[in-house]
């Protein structure tokens, strides 16, 4: 139905998403179409409120019970100083997993004893930076690292927490999940093949090592917890193995995340309180069940924080009807962006939601494809959409759920700039990244000098 188009699905926008008097799409009480004038497009838009609302309802979540949770922010996810503060104003301790992030997440104040750093091939000069500033977990993610970081720590005169990175063969995304071995991949310890069990000896006999606890990721987009129930009882009884090889008793288990949100409005992720309890159950269930102390517990909800709090703002350029049947037309909309600010539908098919933002509409829908102005045919952001039969070149078009993997994947492909990133709330806007400009993107051309 054509009013349909004029509607936002609350599960798929910001909490503040609404349209105001003249139809325009509003959020943080701030119209898309003084957004635009004042900022350009493409245009990312977060809203604060729904960030900090997000956070504290996980932190709420996992953290008002009986058994301690640590709740960490994704900072690949997306991160800027502005966001390391909101989150860690929250409550949410933050994860990293290059030099760059840690930088960032320093330099906007946060406590160096509330930062994990994760990777699979950190550098001598990151972990001697990570050392030295005294970040309080790091995910060692093999035995070279093992060695490697026992030497660091040894060399600044202090005993470095860390925690190893498993493989527990579990692979869960969106609705699934496969519980069958899932060893060839770039991360982490196989606990199946035994070398979990060796790391945790080898870390445990480092004397610039202490071994805090496990750490295990199962996947991202997950929309409930069976997947984790599996991963958990195979984590608690490495926990077990270890405690009775070594006579140590690991006081923290990481489940990781990647808890899923709504991009569809098919999509229906689980509730976070939900979520919080059903994780909690396992593991006090799997503890009980093996005998074994119920440790400190730590979760990463990943896109979850920052994902549903973005749009992205684009302006339609040029409007295509192609036939691809004798009776279908599809009709292509291109915007003034595409791959270089969201790659993720290249990259993994992701699926996302459009509403027009400039207007409301009576118009009837047409089926058709919304893509960039990239030289690629693959350059699309949503592949298959009905979007009104009335939109026009120079109409604003809103990306929905674009706050997490796009301006943090972004790209120059093309010698296209990277569009900004604005912070709206309560009608007030702030710069969180500034739009690049031309000069920008050539800087590190020495030939595109001017002398």
């Amino acid at each position: 139905m054509s009013e349909n188009f004029n509607e936002l699905d609350a599960r798929l926008w910001p909490a503040t998403a609404t349209r105001n008097s003249n139809g325009v799409l509003t959020v943080g009480g701030v119209s898309a179409d003084d957004l635009v004038k004042d900022f350009g497009t493409p245009l990312f838009v977060i809203d604060e409120q729904d960030v900090r609302t997000r956070a504290r309802d996980y932190m709420d979540a996992f953290t008002t019970s009986d058994v301690p949770t640590t709740v960490f922010y994704a900072s690949k996810a997306f991160l800027a100083t502005k966001v390391a503060k909101w989150v860690a104003d929250e409550g949410l301790f933050i994860d990293v997993c290059t030099e760059g992030e840690l930088e960032v997440a320093l330099r906007a104040g946060v406590d160096p004893a509330k930062i994990l750093f994760h990777g699979n091939n950190k550098s001598v000069a990151e972990l001697e930076k990570a050392v030295r500033v005294g970040v309080g977990r790091i995910v060692v993610d093999s035995f070279v690292e093992i060695e490697r970081l026992n030497h660091i720590a040894l060399a600044a005169c202090c005993t470095q927490q860390v925690l190893i990175r498993l493989t527990v063969g579990v692979e869960a995304h969106t609705h699934d999940f496969i519980a069958t071995a899932h060893e060839d991949q770039k991360f982490g310890f196989s606990v199946a093949s035994g070398s979990a069990l060796n790391a945790a000896g080898q870390v445990i006999a480092a004397e610039g090592l202490s071994l805090l606890g496990l750490h295990s990721h199962i996947g991202s987009q997950i929309f409930d917890a069976n997947g984790f129930e599996v991963a958990a009882h195979r984590v608690i009884q490495l926990a077990v193995h270890i405690r009775d090889t070594f006579d140590f008793v690991v006081s923290e288990i990481n489940l990781g995340g990647g808890m899923g949100i709504a991009y569809e409005h098919d999509d229906d992720p689980l509730n976070v309180q939900e979520m919080a309890k059903s994780l909690r159950d396992i593991v006090v269930a799997e503890c009980h069940r093996v005998t074994f102390p119920v440790p400190h517990l730590a979760v990463e909800p990943g896109r979850a924080i920052i994902g549903p709090a973005g749009v992205t703002i684009y302006e339609v350029g040029t409007i295509k009807d192609v036939a691809i049947s004798d009776s279908q037309t599809r009709r292509y909309i291109s915007v003034d962006g595409g791959m270089s600010d969201n790659i993720r539908t290249a990259l993994y098919d992701a699926h996302y939601t459009a509403a027009l933002a400039s207007r409301t509409t009576t118009a009837v829908g047409a089926q058709s494809r919304v893509v960039g102005k990239h030289c690629e045919s693959g350059d699309i952001v949503i592949r298959d959409a009905v979007l009104p039969a009335d939109i026009s070149p120079g109409d604003l078009l809103a990306v929905a759920a674009t706050g997490a993997y796009c301006r943090a994947m972004s790209n120059n492909y093309n010698y296209i700039a990277r569009p900004a990133v604005v912070a709206v709330s309560h009608g007030k806007v702030e710069v969180i990244l500034r739009r690049e400009t031309l000069d920008d993107v050539l800087f590190l051309d020495p030939g595109a000098q001017t002398p």
